[in-house]
């Protein structure tokens, strides 16, 4: 589950956060709990950044659809007028 200071983590600094995770893990030279608990918290920052992701492809579909779809007063009747 994420903590509430996960929810409060920006793209960046979740992005930020897992690249270091992601670096002591490649690393090496933890210990087996250590290293679980990277991993942990690492699946925790990719859910952030996720969320994050998914958030912003939703207001870029919303914006792409609003600039497909015409304004009211713009259409013509199908007769022409």
């Amino acid at each position: 589950m994420t903590s509430k200071t996960d929810e409060a983590l920006g793209y960046e600094q979740a992005r930020d956060e897992l690249i270091e995770v992601v670096r002591r893990l490649e690393t090496g030279g933890t210990t087996l709990e250590e290293s679980l608990a990277l991993w942990e918290r690492g699946e925790e920052l990719a859910k952030v950044c996720r969320r994050w992701l998914e958030g912003a492809r939703a207001r870029l579909d919303a914006a792409l659809a609003e600039e497909e779809t015409p304004t009211a007063g713009t259409a013509t009747d199908t007769d022409g007028r």
